[in-house]
C-alpha cells in the first residue's frame, strides 16, 4: 500500500524546510535510510531519508518549494500502484514561499486585501523615515468604488479631482510632488504608490533633484534560519530577566601567551600546527572558569535550577542570512590546540551549512565575539535554555596601571549577560573575576582543569 513521505523534522527547532535538491526521481527504488533529497532547515542543509520500501510513485513538490513539518513531500509504493485516491486526500495548498522579488502590495493598491497586505508599506529608501499617516489624517476624502474592488483618496485642487491611494498621497506630500503631474496607472487612472515612486526615480520632483535618485523598495523574504533567530531571541529577551556585568582585561599577557604558542608550534610536524587565536584562549579560559563556578553553567527549569556536569561551550558564527552556534563539547577537558582546531572545523562546516543537529544544540554556555569587527564592547542576548552568554569585544590600546605607574596597555572588554532567575550579581561577578585572572595570567589555566 502506498504511503506518503512527509517533511520530517530534521532539527529540534525546525518548523519548515525548503527542498534544495532531489537525489531520487520518480520511478527510483528506495528503502528506509536511503537519502532522497537535501532540505534546508532553519540551521543547515540536511539529508532527508526515506521511511518506506518501494518506488517513488509521485514527487509532490519541486526544488525550491517550502513545506511545513508534516506536509506531504512524495508518495512511495509498489510499481504501477494507483495512488489517485491517496493524492485526492492530500490538502491542496501551496507550500512554497512567495518569490523574494515579489513585494507585498498594499490592499489599497490591488483591491484584494489579505492579512499580510494590510501591513503598512515602507516608504522608498531615500525618503524621510517617519510614520505614514492614516487616510483619516490626510487632507482628503476616501472614494470607494461601488463594487468594493478599489478604494482611493481624492484631492481637489482648482476644481480638478485627482484619484490616489493614501500611500501614494503620503509619499507625494513627503517629497513635494504635485499629484496633478503624475500619470496614474491604476483603475480609472488612479495613482498608485509605484506611480509616485516612478516619478521620484525619473527625477521630476523638486526634492528628487536635490536629494539624488532614490532606490526602489525591496522586500527580503525571511529564510528559515532568520525566522528561528527572530522567534527565539524575542522569546529570550521577553522571558529572561537579563542583567549585564562588564570587566576590562589587560590583554598583554594573553597576547604574549599566544605568541609563545605560535612560536612553539614551529618545531612541530606541519600537520600538528594550528594557528591559535585569542578567541581560542578565551574559550579555554571560560571553560576553566565555568568548571570553578557551576552556578553560571546552569539552566532555569521552572521549579528548579539544573547545574550542568558538562561544560559545552557554543561559539556564535556569523553566516550569510543569520548565525549558528556550533558547540565545543567538554571544552574544559581539551587543550587550547584541540579547541582551536575544532573551532575552525566547526565554523567552516557551519558556513557551508553542513553541521549536524548534535553539533549546534544543547550547549551550556555561549561566547559571542565581535572583536574582529572593531567593536569595543556590546551586550548579547542569552541563548535559551542557557543562563549566560559572554560578549567579547576587540583588544584596544588604552592606558593601564602597572606597578603603580600608568603605561600604554592592551585592553580587552568582556560583558556577561545573565539570567537573574539563575545567576545573582555576586555570582556573575565572581565568575568574571576568575575569568579575568585566568586571561591575565594564562599560565594558570593548565592548573585549573
Amino acid at each position: 500500500m502506498a504511503k506518503i513521505q512527509e517533511m520530517t523534522q530534521l532539527s529540534p527547532t525546525m518548523e519548515e524546510g525548503t527542498i534544495v535538491k532531489w537525489l531520487k526521481k520518480e520511478g527510483d527504488s528506495v528503502s528506509p535510510g536511503d537519502i532522497i533529497a537535501e532540505v534546508e532547515t532553519d540551521k543547515a542543509v540536511m539529508e532527508m531519508e526515506a521511511f518506506e520500501t518501494g518506488v517513488i510513485l509521485k514527487i509532490l513538490h519541486t526544488e525550491g518549494a517550502k513545506l511545513r513539518v508534516g506536509e506531504a513531500l512524495a508518495v512511495i509504493g509498489k510499481p504501477g500502484e494507483d495512488v489517485s485516491t491517496l493524492l485526492a486526500g492530500i490538502p491542496q495548498k501551496s507550500a512554497s514561499a512567495p518569490s523574494p522579488t515579489t513585494p507585498a502590495v498594499s490592499s489599497k493598491e490591488n483591491g484584494s486585501p489579505t492579512p499580510q497586505q494590510q501591513k503598512p508599506e515602507p516608504v522608498a529608501a531615500g525618503s524621510p523615515t517617519k510614520e505614514i499617516p492614516s487616510a483619516s489624517a490626510l487632507p482628503q476624502t476616501q472614494t470607494p468604488k461601488e463594487n468594493g474592488t478599489s478604494v482611493g483618496v481624492s484631492s481637489n485642487r482648482g476644481g480638478l479631482r485627482v484619484l490616489a491611494s493614501p500611500l501614494a498621497k503620503s509619499i507625494a506630500i513627503e517629497n513635494g510632488i504635485d499629484l496633478h503631474t503624475v500619470i496614474g496607472t491604476g483603475p480609472e487612472g488612479r495613482i498608485t504608490k509605484n506611480d509616485v515612486l516612478d516619478t521620484l526615480n525619473k527625477g521630476t520632483s523638486p526634492r528628487s533633484s536635490a536629494a539624488g535618485p532614490s532606490r526602489s523598495d525591496e522586500v527580503v523574504t525571511l529564510n528559515g534560519m532568520r525566522k528561528t533567530i527572530a522567534k527565539r531571541l524575542t522569546e529570550s529577551k521577553q522571558n529572561l530577566p537579563h542583567f549585564y556585568l562588564n570587566v576590562d582585561v589587560n590583554a598583554k599577557a594573553m597576547e604574549g601567551f599566544r605568541a609563545d604558542l605560535l612560536e612553539f608550534q614551529k618545531h612541530l610536524d606541519p600537520e600538528l600546527q594550528v594557528k591559535v587565536s585569542l578567541n581560542d584562549i578565551i574559550v579555554k579560559a571560560t571553560a576553566a572558569a565555568l568548571r570553578l563556578h557551576p552556578k553560571v553553567n546552569a539552566s532555569f527549569q521552572g521549579d528548579s535550577i539544573l547545574q550542568f556536569g558538562r561544560v559545552d561551550v557554543g561559539i556564535a558564527v556569523s553566516l550569510d542570512g543569520g548565525l549558528l552556534t556550533p558547540v565545543i563539547r567538554n571544552a574544559d577537558g581539551k587543550s587550547i590546540l584541540e579547541i582551536s582546531k575544532e573551532v575552525k572545523e566547526l565554523a567552516k562546516r557551519a558556513r557551508e551549512r553542513k553541521l549536524k543537529p548534535e553539533e549546534f544544540s544543547n550547549g551550556t554556555f555561549t561566547i559571542s565575539n565581535l572583536g574582529m569587527y572593531g567593536i569595543s564592547r556590546f551586550t548579547a542576548i542569552i541563548n535559551e535554555p542557557e543562563s549566560a552568554i559572554l560578549a567579547v569585544g576587540s583588544v584596544e590600546e588604552k592606558p593601564v596601571v602597572e606597578n603603580g605607574a600608568v603605561v600604554a596597555g592592551r585592553v580587552l572588554s568582556l560583558t556577561l549577560s545573565c539570567d537573574h532567575r539563575v545567576i545573582d550579581g555576586a555570582v556573575g561577578a565572581e565568575f568574571l573575576k576568575t575569568l579575568k585572572t585566568l586571561l591575565e595570567r594564562p599560565s594558570l589555566i593548565a592548573g585549573v582543569v
